[in-house]
């Protein structure tokens, strides 16, 4: 369908705080194609987090359709998403729809998009560990969301070979590299430009102590010698709930009693399922700083100024490498096996004593440390987003050269 000045429109839709991250480059880019028309619809499944991302990134969304309610169930979400999506569809008509990853707003917007027979991109299309109950419910989210997709973008060839081995059509694959380097090398270019970090501790609640011992010069210091040493962590993933962040919560603890030059700053998601055990088990540490979700702006300085980084966060381990940070990945499965294989990331699940193990390895030998943190990073060059918006291009019609010379390169790794 035609629609403003007689353009093909793309809309691209999200809900959450990593879509978001991770679909600002490509919006950026789709922006400023004088050939098509761009529109951002948000779910707002998450609801502050998203809007921290919106801002970040100078995003302003042609719809909201503001579906986030307190303690809403996945049911009643999904329920939701799909009839607001509908008459969103219905009403906007787009060519082409665009969704990122793998949460309950992808798989709806896809469903709706199905039923509207509009054509679905999928933006890092192919993740899959294998195990429909982990993670969950994600790993079910992309695995359906596959079956109803046109263009695949997969960010690495193992991507590319799971979606191959579940039988899609190579012609519909394409690898492009991952976003999110995208968006972090946009974002370190801009912290860098700022020139003053201090002020991006402004607003955390973060101790005067704590921030002038690990965060206040802690760039001009060289923490491998012997310096003061910040860890980062973030976890939040349903599989963990229970006795899976009570064993976290417990490794956290014994890293800091047993390291008095380490400090760690832990940004707690929101869902009660996380507060409940962080504060009870981390609560009253004075080298622990709890804090509430911070801005992606805020995130990627936290994540320079960091010795190593303890998480379950997708994002974090594709970004991590970029900044020359190793990450312990604290699942048991990750659908991002190419970090492991690199020796950027390393499996340490939810036992505490293979967390505590693995944490005082990074902290004591400094050349594992060195080793790790300079190895290269496997998820992309910073270039995705070009390859994705001309892959939309040509299957609009509106690319004018079709050569694979024309198409910028994924880089081998």
């Amino acid at each position: 369908m035609q629609h403003a000045d007689n353009l093909p429109q793309v809309t691209v839709i999200f809900g959450t705080r990593p879509e978001a991250i991770k679909l600002a480059p490509v919006i950026h880019r789709l922006q400023k194609e004088p050939r098509l028309v761009c529109r951002v619809c948000v779910t707002a499944q998450h609801r502050q987090m998203l809007d921290q991302v919106l801002e970040a990134f100078s995003l302003k969304p042609d719809t909201d359709l503001n579906l986030m309610q307190p303690g809403q169930t996945l049911g009643q979400l999904t329920a939701r998403a799909i009839e607001a999506l509908d008459g969103y569809l219905a009403t906007e008509k787009p060519d082409l729809i665009l969704v990122q990853g793998d949460t309950t707003t992808v798989f709806c917007a896809a469903l709706a998009a199905f039923y509207h027979r509009i054509p679905i991109g999928h933006v890092e299309a192919g993740l899959r560990t294998g195990n429909l109950q982990s993670p969950w419910p994600e790993e079910a989210n992309r695995v359906l969301t596959s079956r109803l997709t046109t263009l695949h973008f997969a960010p690495t060839e193992t991507a590319r070979q799971n979606l191959l081995q579940e039988g899609l059509p190579d012609r519909q694959i394409f690898m492009t590299g991952n976003t999110v380097i995208d968006a972090l090398l946009w974002m370190r270019d801009r912290l860098a430009a700022k020139g003053n970090h201090a002020v991006l501790l402004n607003g955390l609640g973060i101790n005067p102590d704590f921030a002038r011992d690990y965060l206040n010069g802690l760039e001009k210091s060289d923490s491998a010698k012997g310096g003061r040493k910040l860890v980062l962590v973030t976890g939040h993933r349903r599989e963990s709930f229970g006795a899976g962040f009570r064993n976290i919560c417990q490794a956290i603890r014994a890293l800091a009693d047993a390291r008095p030059d380490v400090g760690v700053i832990y940004p707690v998601h929101l869902n009660p399922n996380v507060q409940a055990p962080v504060n009870e088990f981390l609560g009253n540490h004075s080298r622990i700083q709890l804090i509430s979700p911070v801005g992606y702006e805020q995130f990627v300085w936290l994540m320079s100024q960091s010795h190593f980084i303890l998480s379950d966060s997708g994002g974090v381990q594709e970004e991590a490498p970029s900044l020359g940070k190793p990450v312990l990945v604290m699942r048991d499965t990750t659908e991002r096996p190419e970090g492991v294989q690199a020796g950027t990331c390393r499996l340490v699940g939810t036992d505490p004593e293979k967390i505590l193990k693995e944490s005082m390895l990074l902290l004591g030998d400094a050349g594992e440390y060195a080793r790790r943190s300079r190895l290269s990073n496997p998820y992309g060059d910073g270039r995705a987003s070009s390859r994705i918006v001309w892959h939309c291009l040509q299957f609009l019609g509106l690319g004018s050269d079709h050569s694979a010379a024309a198409v910028p390169q994924q880089r081998a790794e």
